[in-house]
């Protein structure tokens, strides 16, 4: 055992090391130095209750010297205490606290926005960005134009908020308002120069987006997507024109395999353009409004409503817990997307490993689980890889990419599931019979969850693993059916006999995919096979019972195995 170090001794390690650990993508060198940082380190205060720690930084030595504001109080403050450090600077018109910055820009914001009948949006990634930009936060609010109110609402939004770092506001009825929250850094004698500049600048930017509107307006979405073979998706893929044509292809067997009544021509057109508006000078500036501008754009050409809505819910979900497609158009669009570039990027070797995934193919996989379970769109995902490969250029097919996509989606499945408070050993048991649909999946999932709660469930699953070690030790080959006549022990006749009555009374049940009351049935199983397992003996010397009573075992665990593989479960 080490003998004790004082505090002061080890806290300028522990700085170092934690300053060399901050997750920083971009460093800047300053001056003569060599040491690297966000932005230049000008003084740096390190103190342990009143006693200055004393080390170096950056070519800087330690004190307790910090500065206030630099324009309300652009001096040295000498800090008596680590105590007093908040509110020294705080006397100094600087908020150190991130979270009470944080609280009084939302207390500013939404005053102003209720003194003009409005509620602000503060988003939280521009309001976290924002609260690093100041140290002593002062809102102000700013009015533009009402002719801009012309131009889609989103992007005026994304000029306020991406350019100007701007909060919008909303009527009672979610409608934009010509305002504008900004947050400046000082207090002003005179905060009508910095709404007036604000607002200069802001026109500007708004004056761009509503050229990019009706210059976009000017060519239909048929003209842009007629570009589209001009831009390369991926260079062994090909261009989005061809990734277009799969598309179309792809959504054709979607709305097929559920049944769908839509228009195909409606189709079409969502899966020819909903690329095209890549090609605008809107999307080309806020690249996020992908989607959305192909919606308003339909609508100007005088689409469908139902193609418009595609073409902006194809993009859903966009990350974890994001919003999903709402019409049975824009979801199986949606699905054809991601499942065209799963298959792509596999096809070109391209696989995720470790923390690399630069095509987003984990984000991929989940949509595809998402769109498929949470929004219902039932359909067998194999095939579906298997109609995806087919469209792929000859030179990439391969008879096993269906497949290992396939694993790469059930991966993904295994995880969701966990998130969603399933077990590890109730997943791997649903898993085990391959089912073809997710949403089959999800619901077996469900069914054998609650199953555990029932008393004779780990009776049964014990069962079913003996049974399935049983068989696999067994060097027969068992394929016959049980032959009754050699049935020669009451306890092996009422378990076939009961076999057979649970049999016929599943079947319907699992023809409606209710697997909680076949789970049900199973458990009325529970004595019947307790008690032929504690009177017969299986593995007979007698070949023709022997092969008898393995068949039999071999159908109770089939018909077990129409749920799940109960012999995975544990305990």
């Amino acid at each position: 055992m080490q003998p004790g170090k004082m505090a002061v001794d080890l806290v300028p390690t522990m700085v170092l090391e934690a300053v060399r650990q901050l997750p920083i993508d971009r460093r800047m060198r300053w001056g003569a130095g060599d040491g690297e940082f966000v932005r230049p380190v000008h003084w740096l205060v390190a103190l342990l209750g009143s006693e200055v720690v004393d080390f170096d930084l950056f070519g800087i030595r330690s004190g307790r010297n910090s500065r206030g504001h630099r324009f309300h109080a652009n001096h040295d403050i000498c800090l008596a205490d680590a105590d007093s450090y908040l509110g020294a600077l705080r006397d100094a018109h600087v908020v150190v606290d991130y979270a009470e910055r944080q609280d009084l820009i939302v207390a500013q914001a939404e005053t102003l926005a209720k003194g003009v009948g409005g509620s602000v949006v503060l988003e939280p990634a521009l309001l976290d960005e924002v609260t690093s930009l100041v140290e002593w936060p002062q809102a102000v609010l700013g009015n533009f134009d009402d002719e801009f109110l012309q131009v889609p609402a989103e992007a005026l939004i994304a000029s306020m908020g991406d350019h100007q770092k701007y909060f919008h506001l909303l009527d009672d009825e979610q409608r934009l308002l010509a305002h504008f929250i900004t947050i400046s850094n000082l207090d002003s004698p005179d905060s009508s120069l910095i709404v007036a500049g604000n607002q200069r600048v802001l026109r500007a930017r708004l004056a761009d987006a509503q050229f990019f509107w009706e210059n976009d307006c000017k060519r239909s979405l048929r003209q842009l997507a007629a570009g589209l073979s001009a831009v390369v998706f991926q260079q062994k893929l090909g261009t989005l024109a061809d990734k277009s044509e799969r598309l179309t292809r792809l959504l054709k067997v979607i709305l097929t395999a559920v049944d769908s009544e839509l228009d195909v021509q409606l189709s079409e057109d969502a899966a020819v353009l909903c690329k095209a508006d890549l090609l605008s000078d809107m999307v080309g500036e806020f690249p996020a409004l992908q989607g959305m501008m192909g919606q308003y754009y339909a609508r100007a050409d005088g689409l469908d409503d139902a193609v418009g809505e595609a073409i902006r819910e194809h993009y859903l979900p966009r990350f974890a817990g994001d919003e999903l497609p709402k019409t049975v158009l824009g979801a199986a669009l949606a699905l054809a997307d991601r499942v065209d570039t799963l298959v792509g990027i596999f096809a070109i070797g391209a696989i995720p490993s470790g923390d690399k995934d630069p095509f987003g193919l984990r984000r991929a996989a989940l949509g595809v689980l998402r769109i498929q379970l949470e929004f219902g769109l039932d359909l067998q995902l194999f095939p579906l890889l298997e109609e995806a490969v087919a469209g792929l250029p000859e030179a990439l097919q391969d008879n096993a990419l269906a497949g290992r996509v396939n694993n790469f989606v059930s991966d993904r499945y295994r995880g969701y599931a966990e998130s969603a408070g399933y077990a590890h050993d109730e997943i791997e048991a649903v898993l085990a019979v391959k089912p073809s649909r997710l949403l089959d999946a999800q619901g077996r999932l469900q069914a054998v969850q609650q199953f555990r709660s029932n008393p004779a469930a780990a009776s049964l699953a014990a069962a079913n693993k003996r049974v399935a070690n049983i068989l696999n030790k067994s060097a027969e080959n068992v394929t016959g059916d049980v032959d009754a006549e050699l049935l020669v022990e009451p306890e092996e006749q009422v378990l076939y006999q009961a076999l057979q009555v649970c049999e016929q009374a599943v079947l319907p049940i699992i023809a409606d995919r209710d697997y909680l009351a076949v789970c049900q049935q199973l458990a009325g199983l529970r004595e019947v096979v307790d008690g032929f397992f504690d009177a017969v003996m299986v593995m007979a010397d007698d070949k023709q019972l022997r092969d008898n009573r393995l068949a039999l075992l071999r159908q109770m665990r089939e018909l077990f195995l129409q749920v799940a593989d109960f012999s995975c479960l544990q305990g």
